[in-house]
């Protein structure tokens, strides 16, 4: 019988083959399509999100006159939306990239959700076809990706859509492989190449070529 992927607080828990190298994977903008749900749930209650800026406050918007909705308002919205994160579609390639590199390395998914986002979040991921445990973070990211890259095999890569993560881990793990992607359209011009990235890829097809050619040149 197959282990259902589970949900860790702690790094140093995770379950990992030393002899297997090793992807860590941010979850919004680099497996789901976090920002369009949030539109989508928007749209719904009358609202939209106007992308002027890679953020969420200020950019939420009042369909009928256009006014930014205040700050307090939208993180409100991000709760109530975040407490049920089970029905967010795939970035493009995701599923079939990261389904083929399981053949040759272990994967997991470090994601800045609460205990009670944890579950929802899994069910998404099962739903979609990730079947990856998923570490729970808060804060920097640097400090689990150490722990789980010492503890996995090398090659490691770090797969994220954030800088201060990217700048996080060139700090705490400068051995890491670290890649930024960022899934929605949208969002690809509103941020500049991390200079902590030794890859910016456009999407999964382009990480796919760099973590292979890293793969096989292994020693």
């Amino acid at each position: 019988m197959t282990r259902e992927p589970e949900y860790y607080a702690d790094a140093a828990t995770v379950p990992l083959d030393p002899s297997r190298p090793l992807l860590i994977v941010d979850a919004d903008e680099v497996l789901l399509r976090f920002a369009e749900g949030f539109d989508r749930f928007l749209q719904a209650r009358g609202l939209y999100l106007d992308l002027v800026s890679y953020r969420l406050h200020g950019n939420v918007k009042r369909r009928e006159d256009q006014t930014p909705v205040l700050d307090i308002e939208v993180t409100g919205l991000l709760d109530e939306f975040r407490s049920d994160l089970d029905s967010l579609e795939a970035v493009d390639d995701a599923v079939d990239v990261i389904g083929a590199l399981r053949a040759e390395l272990d994967a997991v998914v470090l994601s800045n959700v609460n205990q009670a986002q944890a579950l929802p979040r899994l069910r998404n991921f099962a739903a979609l076809g990730f079947h990856m445990p998923l570490v729970i973070n808060g804060g920097p990211k640097g400090p689990a990706v150490k722990t789980l890259a010492r503890r996995g095999g090398k090659p490691a890569f770090f797969v994220d859509d954030i800088p201060q993560h990217l700048a996080s881990v060139a700090e705490a793990a400068p051995e890491v492989f670290r890649i930024h992607l960022i899934g929605d359209e949208r969002l690809k011009a509103l941020l500049p190449l991390s200079p902590h990235a030794h890859l910016r890829a456009d999407n999964w097809r382009e990480a796919d070529v760099f973590i292979r050619e890293k793969l096989a040149n292994r020693d």
